[in-house]
């Protein structure tokens, strides 16, 4: 990853906003749910694409935001670019940073780029506008073999970067690693501090492209120049853990593996569910299970993302190419929502022991189907002068929700739950779960 990326950032929560799906759909209705985003232990506003759909092509009745027709304007259905503003410095005062969605590979067919400079885009053998990517129809390729293309679109992201305190990063795997690097450094000078989080892809993805001569990049290639990863690499293991289709084992191994294959102070971005990717409430109908899930996305060492309405259990996934707005209201008194869940794991993640720590989980439980998962503090001078070291941090996750008893190699006493307050005790080397998640410290 990039030398300079602060642990710090795994103590974030980035909250994930389709502003036309979100309340009336303006950036005006975003706005005044700032206090509600805040309150829920958000760090980061994320805003998906902000900018025109194009319409040759176009996806649905209002097109995709990833078919961008114009970089550097805003869709004047949100409303204005002094709305776009407002809502950033209003959540500024809010105590919230902005992240902007920067979509890079493609625009839509009929883009100012495509019309003013077509030498910038990728042609097929015929000489017409195509996509690399088959199932893409609605958007066309660039090509970053020519520098102005370059030169352009790293000055639309510094005028962005005079509003926003950071970018995710559509598909960053199939945009040159020089060009990202040469961005960052740039960004740098107008927006110190920048965020970079990369859409990193699944391994099937990076092994069809490579067999087609698409040229792709690894996570650990991304690492040189962003400062966050999607964990991409294995979510397809998490959701079959989620599901029943692999074992819990097989996901953790894979989450623990990371610790040895990223740069000591690499970032993933954890999350049960995105814009791409089903609802976690739609696979884990049963509430208990979905609370543990919840809490261990939220405890597993990195950033985390909620896609707004998945703290109301929304189960509707809301298309991208019409009007769909998300329900932000709560649930019944009998099917309570995530809201004061996520808020209190928002909390702890803010522990540094969360965000300087060696990481390690495992499966546990007579059918193993609990996490245990552990944060051990790293024994550095940093941490020493916060009087931390060999604090270790334990996570325990029932994702059946049932009862049972779990084998912990902690030392036989009463400890204190850090997400109701009250007592965790052990007795010979066993602790007893009542169905719901544990976090404690020694």
């Amino acid at each position: 990853m990039a030398a300079d990326t602060a642990r710090e950032l795994r103590s974030k929560l980035i909250y994930q906003v389709f502003t036309r799906n979100h309340g009336a759909g303006t950036f005006r209705a975003v706005e005044e749910d700032l206090p509600r985003i805040k309150a829920l232990g958000a760090d980061i506003l994320y805003l998906l694409p902000v900018q025109p759909s194009g319409e040759v092509h176009r996806k649905g009745s209002l097109g995709s935001p990833y078919a961008i027709k114009d970089y550097r304007a805003v869709d004047p259905r949100l409303g204005t670019m002094e709305d776009f503003i407002h809502l950033t410095e209003a959540a500024h005062q809010a105590g919230l940073q902005v992240m902007l969605d920067v979509v890079y590979n493609h625009t839509s067919p009929d883009s100012v780029l495509a019309q003013e400079h077509p030498e910038w885009f990728y042609h097929k053998a015929d000489g017409s506008f195509g996509n690399r990517i088959g199932d893409w129809w609605d958007v066309i390729d660039l090509d970053y073999a020519d520098p102005g293309l370059w030169d352009y679109q790293i000055e639309t992201l510094k005028m962005w970067a005079r509003y926003v305190d950071g970018f995710r990063c559509d598909v960053a795997p199939l945009i040159p690693l020089d060009f990202w690097k040469r961005a960052r450094r740039e960004v740098e000078e107008v927006r110190p501090g920048c965020i970079w989080l990369a859409e990193a892809v699944e391994h099937s993805f990076i092994t069809e492209c490579r067999k087609k001569g698409i040229p792709v990049l690894s996570d650990g290639e991304l690492y040189q120049a962003f400062d966050i990863c999607y964990d991409y690499d294995l979510y397809e293991y998490q959701a079959g853990a989620m599901t029943g289709r692999n074992s819990l084992d097989e996901y953790l191994a894979r989450i623990t593996e990371q610790e040895a294959l990223f740069p000591d102070n690499y970032c993933k971005l954890r999350c049960l569910e995105n814009h791409d990717r089903p609802r976690a409430a739609a696979l884990l109908p049963d509430e208990k299970s979905l609370r543990s899930w919840t809490a261990w996305i939220l405890f597993a060492k990195g950033t985390t993302l909620i896609y707004a309405g998945e703290e109301f259990r929304a189960t509707h996934h809301p298309t991208l190419f019409d009007s769909d707005p998300i329900a932000l209201t709560g649930s019944s008194p009998e099917s309570p929502d995530l809201t004061s869940l996520i808020a209190a794991m928002s909390a702890i993640k803010k522990d540094p022991a969360l965000s300087r720590s060696a990481f390690r989980a495992e499966a546990a439980g007579p059918g193993h189907d609990v996490i245990l998962a552990v944060h051990e503090v790293y024994a550095d001078t940093a941490l020493s002068e916060k009087n931390m070291p060999g604090k270790t941090v334990y996570g325990i996750f029932p994702l059946s929700g049932r009862p049972c008893s779990i084998r912990i190699d902690v030392p036989d006493g009463t400890y204190t739950d850090m997400m109701t307050g009250g007592t965790v005790d052990i007795f010979e080397k066993t602790l007893s779960l009542q169905g719901g998640p544990v976090i404690f410290c020694v």
